[in-house]
């Protein structure tokens, strides 16, 4: 396995879609691997047994998870669930505090 980012990001050459979904997260602060499916045939593979035999890009795999043209929505999502610890900051859902105010007493 290769260091760096756990959020493989495949695209190809002239994909509209994988330029749109990678601009979105490139400004939202997602660090992802790059795969060009033209360039290397164990990628298009990758992609090929996520999409149902097609070669559909952009394909974003975190962790166990394969999306197809996902959102960029559902991509924040995945990797909340899956790999937190890539989210920047600004996406973290802060921790609830274990200590919980008891409610005033009522008055009788």
């Amino acid at each position: 396995m290769t260091d760096g980012p756990a959020i493989a990001f495949y695209w190809r050459p002239g994909c509209g879609f994988c330029a749109r979904l990678h601009h979105a997260l490139d400004r939202l602060g997602i660090v992802v691997r790059h795969h060009n499916i033209w360039e290397d045939a164990d990628a298009a593979a990758t992609v090929r047994s996520i999409a149902r035999g097609n070669e559909t890009v952009p394909t974003v795999v975190v962790g166990p998870v394969g999306l197809v043209n996902p959102s960029p929505a559902q991509v924040v999502e995945a990797v909340r669930a899956h790999a937190p610890d890539l989210l920047p900051d600004s996406l973290r859902i802060p921790a609830v505090s274990e200590e919980v105010d008891a409610p005033p007493a009522a008055d009788d």
